[in-house]
């Protein structure tokens, strides 16, 4: 088997996952048996603050994501590019929720196409129940009180819960 046609069948799924939501996990069940392999890389993304830090958010998508065989969750820091090369991957799974996502998710793609020549970008879109769905109104409503229960796995709500419970006790 060729090198290149190893590499394709290795695909990264690469964002904050701040928090992983069921759409992710509905995208992640949708590449699963296309590859291989399928590294959900959750970045450090320090710069961006998440809510919750890359070991909670590794774990929570750890619990999420357990039951597939040729799922593997990682944390990185550093350029797309450099991680996608030091995994071998072949290609850069990424969502599209919306056509708004698109002119983003588009430039993106051309940008790594740039960096990674090797790789390519396949977007994938959630089911329709979970288009809407994203993490920055997933934490926004768990830190109002809201009900997210159907938006997360369980342990994120717990963590949700957790985590502003906490932040307001100590404002």
């Amino acid at each position: 088997m060729a090198a290149s046609h190893r590499r394709a069948r290795v695909a990264v799924y690469p964002g904050t996952f701040d928090p992983i939501t069921n759409g992710h996990i509905d995208l992640v069940n949708r590449a699963a048996p296309l590859f291989d392999r399928v590294i959900v890389a959750i970045a450090d993304s320090s710069s961006k603050h998440p809510a919750l830090g890359l070991p909670a958010r590794i774990a929570l998508a750890q619990t999420a994501l357990g039951a597939m065989a040729n799922v593997e969750v990682r944390g990185f820091a550093t350029l797309l590019a450099d991680f996608v090369e030091e995994v071998g991957a072949g290609v850069i799974l990424r969502g599209l929720r919306a056509v708004s996502d698109f002119e983003y998710e588009f430039q993106l793609a051309s940008m790594n196409r740039h960096l990674i020549p090797a790789a390519e970008t396949l977007f994938l879109t959630p089911a329709e129940q979970y288009s809407f769905v994203s993490s920055s109104l997933v934490r926004e409503i768990a830190r109002l009180g809201g009900d997210v229960s159907g938006f997360v796995h369980p342990a994120v709500v717990e963590a949700l819960r957790t985590h502003y419970s906490s932040t307001i006790s100590t404002r």
